[in-house]
Protein backbone atom coordinates (compact mmCIF):
# COMPACT_ATOMS: atom_id res chain seq x y z
CA UNK A 1 0.00 0.00 0.00
CA UNK A 2 1.34 3.23 -1.01
CA UNK A 3 0.59 6.57 1.11
CA UNK A 4 0.54 9.70 -0.55
CA UNK A 5 2.52 12.83 1.06
CA UNK A 6 0.11 15.70 0.88
CA UNK A 7 1.61 19.48 0.56
CA UNK A 8 2.79 21.33 3.88
CA UNK A 9 1.37 24.25 3.05
CA UNK A 10 -2.18 22.24 3.23
CA UNK A 11 -1.54 21.76 7.04
CA UNK A 12 -0.74 25.45 7.51
CA UNK A 13 -3.78 26.20 6.10
CA UNK A 14 -5.89 23.76 8.36
CA UNK A 15 -4.10 25.02 11.28
CA UNK A 16 -4.52 28.77 10.41
CA UNK A 17 -8.16 28.45 9.93
CA UNK A 18 -8.53 26.34 13.12
CA UNK A 19 -7.46 29.37 14.85
CA UNK A 20 -9.52 31.36 13.61
CA UNK A 21 -12.23 29.47 14.48
CA UNK A 22 -11.35 29.43 18.14
CA UNK A 23 -10.75 33.08 18.00
CA UNK A 24 -14.27 33.64 16.68
CA UNK A 25 -15.76 31.42 19.40
CA UNK A 26 -13.48 32.98 22.00
CA UNK A 27 -14.77 36.55 20.81
CA UNK A 28 -18.24 35.62 21.09
CA UNK A 29 -18.29 34.38 24.43
CA UNK A 30 -16.90 38.36 25.49
CA UNK A 31 -19.49 39.70 24.14
CA UNK A 32 -21.64 41.16 26.92
CA UNK A 33 -24.46 39.09 28.72
CA UNK A 34 -26.87 41.89 30.52
CA UNK A 35 -29.44 39.21 32.11
CA UNK A 36 -28.02 39.20 35.44
CA UNK A 37 -27.36 43.13 35.55
CA UNK A 38 -30.37 43.54 34.96
CA UNK A 39 -32.52 41.26 37.14
CA UNK A 40 -30.13 43.28 40.34
CA UNK A 41 -30.61 46.35 39.40
CA UNK A 42 -34.40 46.48 37.58
CA UNK A 43 -36.12 46.83 41.18
CA UNK A 44 -34.00 49.69 42.04
CA UNK A 45 -35.94 51.60 38.79
CA UNK A 46 -38.59 53.27 38.80
CA UNK A 47 -41.37 54.85 36.54
CA UNK A 48 -42.54 58.64 36.99
CA UNK A 49 -45.35 60.13 36.21
CA UNK A 50 -46.60 63.84 36.74
CA UNK A 51 -49.68 65.63 36.60
CA UNK A 52 -49.89 69.29 36.10
CA UNK A 53 -53.16 71.13 35.97
CA UNK A 54 -53.52 74.06 33.18
CA UNK A 55 -55.91 76.47 32.90
CA UNK A 56 -56.62 77.60 29.11
CA UNK A 57 -59.39 79.18 27.15
CA UNK A 58 -58.95 77.15 24.09
CA UNK A 59 -60.29 73.73 23.48
CA UNK A 60 -58.80 71.19 25.90
CA UNK A 61 -56.43 68.32 24.40
CA UNK A 62 -58.00 66.35 21.94
CA UNK A 63 -60.75 68.47 20.42
CA UNK A 64 -60.62 70.03 18.01
CA UNK A 65 -63.09 73.72 16.41
CA UNK A 66 -65.59 72.86 14.10
CA UNK A 67 -64.81 73.94 10.56
CA UNK A 68 -67.75 76.27 10.46
CA UNK A 69 -68.04 79.31 7.72
CA UNK A 70 -66.97 82.42 8.39
CA UNK A 71 -70.37 83.83 7.28
CA UNK A 72 -72.56 80.91 9.71
CA UNK A 73 -74.54 82.84 12.33
CA UNK A 74 -72.23 80.22 15.12
CA UNK A 75 -69.02 81.26 13.63
CA UNK A 76 -69.56 84.45 16.47
CA UNK A 77 -70.79 81.67 18.92
CA UNK A 78 -67.76 78.92 18.26
CA UNK A 79 -65.49 81.65 18.34
CA UNK A 80 -66.31 83.18 21.64
CA UNK A 81 -66.64 80.34 23.51
CA UNK A 82 -63.84 78.14 22.07
CA UNK A 83 -61.68 79.87 20.31
CA UNK A 84 -57.88 80.61 21.57
CA UNK A 85 -58.45 84.40 21.76
CA UNK A 86 -61.98 83.95 23.86
CA UNK A 87 -64.15 81.58 25.74
CA UNK A 88 -65.02 80.43 29.56
CA UNK A 89 -61.75 79.28 30.83
CA UNK A 90 -61.16 75.64 31.63
CA UNK A 91 -58.87 73.58 33.25
CA UNK A 92 -57.49 70.46 32.86
CA UNK A 93 -54.41 67.86 33.48
CA UNK A 94 -51.72 67.62 31.82
CA UNK A 95 -49.54 64.33 32.47
CA UNK A 96 -46.31 63.25 31.18
CA UNK A 97 -43.64 60.11 32.21
CA UNK A 98 -40.45 59.43 33.34
CA UNK A 99 -37.83 57.40 34.94
CA UNK A 100 -35.76 57.48 37.85
CA UNK A 101 -33.90 55.13 40.28
CA UNK A 102 -33.48 54.48 44.02
CA UNK A 103 -30.25 56.12 45.67
CA UNK A 104 -31.43 55.54 49.45
CA UNK A 105 -33.10 52.52 51.21
CA UNK A 106 -35.70 55.22 53.08
CA UNK A 107 -36.87 56.65 49.57
CA UNK A 108 -34.09 58.90 47.61
CA UNK A 109 -34.73 59.40 44.39
CA UNK A 110 -33.08 60.56 41.73
CA UNK A 111 -34.53 62.06 38.03
CA UNK A 112 -34.72 64.91 35.66
CA UNK A 113 -35.73 68.44 36.46
CA UNK A 114 -37.51 68.73 33.49
CA UNK A 115 -39.46 64.94 34.73
CA UNK A 116 -40.73 66.62 37.30
CA UNK A 117 -40.93 70.60 36.11
CA UNK A 118 -44.21 72.10 37.60
CA UNK A 119 -45.78 68.95 38.83
CA UNK A 120 -48.64 69.27 40.72
CA UNK A 121 -48.49 65.91 41.75
CA UNK A 122 -45.70 63.03 41.14
CA UNK A 123 -46.32 59.35 41.57
CA UNK A 124 -43.39 57.38 41.56
CA UNK A 125 -44.02 53.40 40.58
CA UNK A 126 -41.96 50.56 41.73
CA UNK A 127 -41.55 47.38 39.90
CA UNK A 128 -43.65 45.35 42.68
CA UNK A 129 -46.33 47.65 41.11
CA UNK A 130 -46.55 49.61 44.52
CA UNK A 131 -47.47 53.62 43.89
CA UNK A 132 -46.30 56.16 45.87
CA UNK A 133 -46.76 60.12 46.39
CA UNK A 134 -43.62 61.71 45.84
CA UNK A 135 -42.28 64.80 46.84
CA UNK A 136 -39.46 67.26 45.63
CA UNK A 137 -36.63 67.78 48.31
CA UNK A 138 -34.86 70.01 45.53
CA UNK A 139 -34.32 70.23 41.97
CA UNK A 140 -31.35 72.34 40.11
CA UNK A 141 -32.06 73.81 36.18
CA UNK A 142 -28.62 73.89 35.76
CA UNK A 143 -28.00 70.26 36.09
CA UNK A 144 -31.26 69.27 35.58
CA UNK A 145 -31.11 67.19 38.62
CA UNK A 146 -34.05 66.97 40.82
CA UNK A 147 -34.32 64.64 44.36
CA UNK A 148 -37.41 63.08 44.80
CA UNK A 149 -38.64 61.33 48.29
CA UNK A 150 -41.29 58.74 48.79
CA UNK A 151 -42.48 57.61 52.29
CA UNK A 152 -41.33 53.88 51.67
CA UNK A 153 -38.59 51.82 53.66
CA UNK A 154 -36.33 48.93 53.12
CA UNK A 155 -36.54 49.62 49.32
CA UNK A 156 -33.78 48.32 46.70
CA UNK A 157 -31.01 50.46 45.70
CA UNK A 158 -28.56 50.87 42.84
CA UNK A 159 -24.62 50.59 43.58
CA UNK A 160 -22.82 54.39 42.45
CA UNK A 161 -20.22 54.22 40.24
CA UNK A 162 -17.65 56.80 38.70
CA UNK A 163 -18.02 58.33 35.32
CA UNK A 164 -14.38 59.29 35.37
CA UNK A 165 -13.35 55.47 34.53
CA UNK A 166 -16.09 55.15 31.71
CA UNK A 167 -13.61 54.75 28.43
CA UNK A 168 -14.87 55.61 24.68
CA UNK A 169 -16.51 52.34 23.57
CA UNK A 170 -17.26 50.68 26.52
CA UNK A 171 -20.69 48.82 26.82
CA UNK A 172 -23.34 50.99 28.82
CA UNK A 173 -27.17 49.51 29.76
CA UNK A 174 -30.45 51.62 30.27
CA UNK A 175 -33.08 51.24 32.36
CA UNK A 176 -35.90 53.01 32.12
CA UNK A 177 -39.85 53.69 30.44
CA UNK A 178 -40.01 54.68 27.17
CA UNK A 179 -43.53 56.09 25.65
CA UNK A 180 -44.35 54.37 29.42
CA UNK A 181 -42.92 50.87 28.61
CA UNK A 182 -41.77 50.14 32.32
CA UNK A 183 -38.75 48.52 32.86
CA UNK A 184 -37.35 48.42 29.34
CA UNK A 185 -33.07 48.02 28.69
CA UNK A 186 -31.35 49.01 26.36
CA UNK A 187 -27.71 48.94 25.72
CA UNK A 188 -25.04 50.31 23.44
CA UNK A 189 -21.46 51.84 24.22
CA UNK A 190 -19.75 55.30 25.28
CA UNK A 191 -19.43 57.02 22.07
CA UNK A 192 -17.76 60.39 23.72
CA UNK A 193 -17.23 62.01 27.23
CA UNK A 194 -17.23 65.77 28.39
CA UNK A 195 -19.79 66.55 25.69
CA UNK A 196 -21.14 70.35 25.97
CA UNK A 197 -24.59 71.26 24.67
CA UNK A 198 -26.12 74.40 23.57
CA UNK A 199 -27.56 76.41 27.22
CA UNK A 200 -26.20 73.59 29.56
CA UNK A 201 -22.57 75.26 30.27
CA UNK A 202 -22.16 72.85 33.69
CA UNK A 203 -22.57 69.60 32.75
CA UNK A 204 -19.97 67.17 30.84
CA UNK A 205 -21.92 65.10 28.84
CA UNK A 206 -21.52 61.16 28.32
CA UNK A 207 -22.70 60.65 24.23
CA UNK A 208 -23.83 56.97 24.07
CA UNK A 209 -25.73 55.37 21.12
CA UNK A 210 -27.87 53.55 23.78
CA UNK A 211 -31.39 53.87 22.40
CA UNK A 212 -33.41 56.02 24.38
CA UNK A 213 -36.42 57.66 24.11
CA UNK A 214 -39.00 60.18 25.92
CA UNK A 215 -40.01 58.06 29.02
CA UNK A 216 -35.89 57.15 29.68
CA UNK A 217 -35.50 60.46 31.04
CA UNK A 218 -34.04 60.13 34.72
CA UNK A 219 -33.06 56.44 34.50
CA UNK A 220 -29.95 55.18 35.23
CA UNK A 221 -27.24 54.17 32.84
CA UNK A 222 -24.91 51.42 34.05
CA UNK A 223 -21.79 50.02 33.60
CA UNK A 224 -21.05 46.47 33.34
CA UNK A 225 -20.27 45.72 36.39
CA UNK A 226 -24.16 47.17 37.62
CA UNK A 227 -22.71 50.57 38.67
CA UNK A 228 -24.55 53.61 37.63
CA UNK A 229 -22.36 55.70 35.95
CA UNK A 230 -24.94 58.65 35.19
CA UNK A 231 -28.41 59.57 34.14
CA UNK A 232 -30.26 59.62 30.36
CA UNK A 233 -31.15 63.25 30.48
CA UNK A 234 -31.19 64.21 26.55
CA UNK A 235 -31.44 62.88 22.89
CA UNK A 236 -30.27 64.55 19.76
CA UNK A 237 -33.12 64.41 17.30
CA UNK A 238 -35.12 65.40 14.25
CA UNK A 239 -38.09 63.31 14.67
CA UNK A 240 -38.48 63.32 18.57
CA UNK A 241 -37.33 59.77 18.90
CA UNK A 242 -34.32 58.42 19.02
CA UNK A 243 -31.36 58.67 15.93
CA UNK A 244 -28.26 57.04 17.81
CA UNK A 245 -27.23 60.46 19.83
CA UNK A 246 -28.17 59.98 23.86
CA UNK A 247 -26.49 61.91 26.29
CA UNK A 248 -26.22 61.07 30.12
CA UNK A 249 -25.38 63.64 33.41
CA UNK A 250 -22.29 61.76 34.58
CA UNK A 251 -23.01 60.06 37.90
CA UNK A 252 -20.39 62.57 39.93
CA UNK A 253 -22.38 65.71 39.28
CA UNK A 254 -26.08 64.13 39.78
CA UNK A 255 -24.77 62.97 43.23
CA UNK A 256 -23.21 66.21 43.76
CA UNK A 257 -26.19 68.28 43.38
CA UNK A 258 -28.26 65.38 45.31
CA UNK A 259 -26.19 66.23 48.59
CA UNK A 260 -26.33 70.00 48.28
CA UNK A 261 -29.90 69.34 47.51
CA UNK A 262 -30.65 67.61 50.40
CA UNK A 263 -27.77 69.55 52.67
CA UNK A 264 -29.15 72.98 51.85
CA UNK A 265 -32.71 73.14 49.70
CA UNK A 266 -30.41 74.46 46.48
CA UNK A 267 -26.73 74.30 44.73
CA UNK A 268 -24.06 76.41 45.05
CA UNK A 269 -21.56 76.52 42.27
CA UNK A 270 -17.95 77.86 41.92
CA UNK A 271 -18.03 81.70 39.58
CA UNK A 272 -15.00 83.27 37.57
CA UNK A 273 -17.16 85.69 35.96
CA UNK A 274 -15.93 86.08 32.70
CA UNK A 275 -17.88 85.39 28.84
CA UNK A 276 -15.80 83.30 26.70
CA UNK A 277 -15.39 81.92 23.11
CA UNK A 278 -13.74 79.59 21.42
CA UNK A 279 -10.65 80.36 19.56
CA UNK A 280 -10.60 79.78 15.85
CA UNK A 281 -7.61 78.44 13.80
CA UNK A 282 -8.31 82.37 12.30
CA UNK A 283 -8.17 83.88 16.19
CA UNK A 284 -4.96 81.77 17.02
CA UNK A 285 -2.97 82.84 14.20
CA UNK A 286 -3.95 86.66 15.41
CA UNK A 287 -2.73 85.93 18.97
CA UNK A 288 0.38 84.12 17.84
CA UNK A 289 -0.38 80.64 18.73
CA UNK A 290 0.39 77.21 17.23
CA UNK A 291 -2.85 75.82 17.96
CA UNK A 292 -6.32 76.95 18.84
CA UNK A 293 -7.07 75.88 22.09
CA UNK A 294 -8.23 77.19 25.63
CA UNK A 295 -11.16 79.68 25.81
CA UNK A 296 -10.61 82.72 24.77
CA UNK A 297 -12.07 85.61 27.42
CA UNK A 298 -14.46 88.49 25.61
CA UNK A 299 -15.74 90.25 28.51
CA UNK A 300 -15.38 90.34 32.51
CA UNK A 301 -18.38 91.18 34.83
CA UNK A 302 -17.35 93.96 36.67
CA UNK A 303 -16.89 93.28 40.06
CA UNK A 304 -16.40 89.61 39.39
CA UNK A 305 -13.44 87.02 40.58
CA UNK A 306 -12.02 87.28 37.45
CA UNK A 307 -11.54 90.76 37.43
CA UNK A 308 -10.35 91.08 41.04
CA UNK A 309 -7.86 88.02 39.80
CA UNK A 310 -6.70 90.68 36.95
CA UNK A 311 -8.27 88.56 34.25
CA UNK A 312 -8.26 91.09 30.69
CA UNK A 313 -10.41 91.10 28.01
CA UNK A 314 -8.55 89.24 25.09
CA UNK A 315 -6.46 86.79 27.60
CA UNK A 316 -6.98 83.40 26.49
CA UNK A 317 -7.17 81.12 29.53
CA UNK A 318 -4.99 77.81 28.61
CA UNK A 319 -4.79 76.28 32.38
CA UNK A 320 -7.25 75.84 35.19
CA UNK A 321 -6.09 74.66 38.36
CA UNK A 322 -3.35 73.06 36.46
CA UNK A 323 -5.51 71.54 34.52
CA UNK A 324 -5.57 71.96 30.21
CA UNK A 325 -8.83 73.68 28.52
CA UNK A 326 -9.01 72.14 25.75
CA UNK A 327 -11.63 74.36 24.05
CA UNK A 328 -14.44 77.09 26.17
CA UNK A 329 -16.42 74.52 26.33
CA UNK A 330 -14.56 72.32 28.78
CA UNK A 331 -14.28 75.32 31.14
CA UNK A 332 -17.43 75.95 32.60
CA UNK A 333 -17.75 72.20 33.77
CA UNK A 334 -14.49 72.95 35.93
CA UNK A 335 -15.46 76.47 37.11
CA UNK A 336 -18.86 74.96 38.34
CA UNK A 337 -17.56 71.92 40.25
CA UNK A 338 -15.10 73.57 42.14
CA UNK A 339 -16.16 74.89 45.31
CA UNK A 340 -16.95 78.78 45.96
CA UNK A 341 -14.53 80.50 48.33
CA UNK A 342 -11.48 78.09 46.72
CA UNK A 343 -8.24 79.61 45.09
CA UNK A 344 -7.35 78.25 41.74
CA UNK A 345 -4.56 79.22 39.73
CA UNK A 346 -4.98 80.35 36.13
CA UNK A 347 -2.32 80.31 32.84
CA UNK A 348 -3.19 82.53 30.87
CA UNK A 349 -2.04 83.74 27.45
CA UNK A 350 -1.67 87.73 26.97
CA UNK A 351 0.06 89.59 24.57
CA UNK A 352 1.76 86.77 23.43
CA UNK A 353 3.12 85.68 26.99
CA UNK A 354 1.67 83.52 29.49
CA UNK A 355 1.14 84.87 32.90
CA UNK A 356 -0.14 83.17 35.75
CA UNK A 357 -3.05 84.21 37.89
CA UNK A 358 -4.66 83.39 41.24
CA UNK A 359 -8.45 83.45 41.72
CA UNK A 360 -10.66 83.25 44.49
CA UNK A 361 -13.92 81.69 43.08
CA UNK A 362 -17.36 83.42 44.16
CA UNK A 363 -21.00 81.59 44.07
CA UNK A 364 -22.42 81.58 40.67
CA UNK A 365 -25.61 83.95 40.47
CA UNK A 366 -28.70 83.35 39.35
CA UNK A 367 -29.54 83.41 35.70
CA UNK A 368 -31.48 86.50 36.18
CA UNK A 369 -28.69 88.18 37.82
CA UNK A 370 -26.37 87.23 35.24
CA UNK A 371 -28.59 88.66 32.88
CA UNK A 372 -28.30 92.10 34.66
CA UNK A 373 -25.00 92.35 35.12
CA UNK A 374 -24.31 91.71 31.45
CA UNK A 375 -25.91 94.56 30.54
CA UNK A 376 -25.01 98.30 31.35
CA UNK A 377 -25.12 111.43 24.47
CA UNK A 378 -24.78 113.51 21.69
CA UNK A 379 -25.29 113.25 17.83
CA UNK A 380 -23.35 110.15 16.37
CA UNK A 381 -20.69 111.93 14.45
CA UNK A 382 -20.21 111.28 10.59
CA UNK A 383 -19.48 107.76 9.15
CA UNK A 384 -16.18 107.04 8.17
CA UNK A 385 -15.30 104.10 5.50
CA UNK A 386 -11.97 102.62 5.56
CA UNK A 387 -10.15 100.06 3.96
CA UNK A 388 -11.78 97.27 5.79
CA UNK A 389 -15.10 97.83 3.87
CA UNK A 390 -17.01 99.54 6.92
CA UNK A 391 -18.64 102.73 8.12
CA UNK A 392 -18.66 103.76 11.59
CA UNK A 393 -19.46 106.40 13.83
CA UNK A 394 -20.21 107.31 17.47
CA UNK A 395 -22.86 105.78 19.82
CA UNK A 396 -25.52 108.37 20.76
CA UNK A 397 -26.79 107.87 23.97
CA UNK A 398 -29.97 105.44 23.41
CA UNK A 399 -27.65 103.37 21.24
CA UNK A 400 -25.44 102.94 24.31
CA UNK A 401 -28.74 101.92 26.20
CA UNK A 402 -29.40 99.64 23.16
CA UNK A 403 -26.31 98.14 22.83
CA UNK A 404 -25.11 98.00 26.46
CA UNK A 405 -21.80 99.96 26.04
CA UNK A 406 -21.17 102.54 28.60
CA UNK A 407 -18.00 104.09 26.75
CA UNK A 408 -15.81 103.99 24.00
CA UNK A 409 -16.30 101.91 20.96
CA UNK A 410 -17.77 102.51 17.93
CA UNK A 411 -20.75 101.94 15.77
CA UNK A 412 -20.84 99.93 12.55
CA UNK A 413 -23.69 101.46 10.07
CA UNK A 414 -22.27 99.72 6.40
CA UNK A 415 -20.81 96.97 5.43
CA UNK A 416 -19.72 96.31 2.14
CA UNK A 417 -17.84 93.36 0.38
CA UNK A 418 -14.09 93.19 1.66
CA UNK A 419 -12.48 91.61 5.39
CA UNK A 420 -15.25 93.20 7.86
CA UNK A 421 -17.90 91.07 6.01
CA UNK A 422 -15.27 88.22 5.30
CA UNK A 423 -15.44 88.32 8.85
CA UNK A 424 -18.85 87.82 10.39
CA UNK A 425 -19.00 91.83 11.05
CA UNK A 426 -22.59 93.04 10.45
CA UNK A 427 -24.48 96.67 10.81
CA UNK A 428 -25.12 97.32 13.93
CA UNK A 429 -22.03 95.29 15.82
CA UNK A 430 -19.94 98.03 18.10
CA UNK A 431 -16.07 97.46 17.43
CA UNK A 432 -14.71 97.73 21.26
CA UNK A 433 -11.36 96.38 20.30
CA UNK A 434 -8.86 96.04 17.45
CA UNK A 435 -5.60 94.14 18.41
CA UNK A 436 -6.30 94.16 22.22
CA UNK A 437 -6.37 97.71 21.85
CA UNK A 438 -9.50 99.72 23.41
CA UNK A 439 -11.64 101.76 20.95
CA UNK A 440 -12.21 105.34 22.14
CA UNK A 441 -13.41 107.19 19.33
CA UNK A 442 -13.87 107.03 15.70
CA UNK A 443 -10.78 109.07 14.73
CA UNK A 444 -8.35 106.47 16.67
CA UNK A 445 -10.58 103.67 15.00
CA UNK A 446 -9.48 105.16 11.53
CA UNK A 447 -5.64 106.03 12.79
CA UNK A 448 -5.69 102.47 14.57
CA UNK A 449 -6.72 100.59 11.33
CA UNK A 450 -5.05 102.50 8.48
CA UNK A 451 -1.49 101.66 11.11
CA UNK A 452 -2.32 97.77 10.91
CA UNK A 453 -0.04 95.22 8.94
CA UNK A 454 -1.28 93.73 5.46
CA UNK A 455 -1.72 90.16 5.37
CA UNK A 456 -2.04 89.98 9.30
CA UNK A 457 -5.10 87.97 11.05
CA UNK A 458 -6.26 90.45 13.78
CA UNK A 459 -8.98 90.17 16.75
CA UNK A 460 -11.12 92.18 16.41
CA UNK A 461 -13.71 92.51 19.76
CA UNK A 462 -17.48 93.74 19.03
CA UNK A 463 -20.68 93.91 20.95
CA UNK A 464 -23.55 92.31 18.94
CA UNK A 465 -26.92 91.85 21.23
CA UNK A 466 -25.55 93.02 24.46
CA UNK A 467 -23.36 90.34 24.29
CA UNK A 468 -18.91 90.33 23.18
CA UNK A 469 -17.96 88.54 20.85
CA UNK A 470 -14.11 88.17 18.81
CA UNK A 471 -13.58 88.01 15.00
CA UNK A 472 -10.60 87.07 13.01
CA UNK A 473 -9.92 89.47 10.28
CA UNK A 474 -7.50 89.15 7.95
CA UNK A 475 -6.01 93.03 6.89
CA UNK A 476 -5.96 93.91 3.07
CA UNK A 477 -3.43 96.14 1.12
CA UNK A 478 -3.21 99.81 1.50
CA UNK A 479 -4.64 100.76 -1.97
Amino acid sequence: MSYRVRNPYWYLLTAALLWLAAAAEASGATLPNFTTLVKENAAAVVNISTTQKIKSRGLPPGLNLPNVPEDSPFGEFFKKFFGDQGGQPHEYDAKSLGSGFIISHDGDILTNYHVVKHADSIIVRLSDRREFKAKVIGSDARSDIALLKIDAKNLPTVKIGSSSRLQVGEWVLAIGSPFGFDHSATAGIVSAKGRSLPRENYVPFIQTDVPINPGNSGGPLFNLKGQVVGINSQIFSRTGGYMGLSFAIPIEVAMDVAEQLKATGHVSRGWLGVLIQDVTRQLAESFGMKNPEGALVAKVLPGSPAQKAGVEVGDVILKFNDRKVIDSSSLPPMVGATKVGDKVSLEVLRNGKIRHLTVTLGELPSRKQLAEGQQGGGESAPAATDRLGISVGELSGDQREQSGVANGGVLVQDVKDGPAADAGVRPGDVILRVRGTKIESVSQFRKLVDGLPAGESVALLVQRAKSPIFLALRVPKKQ
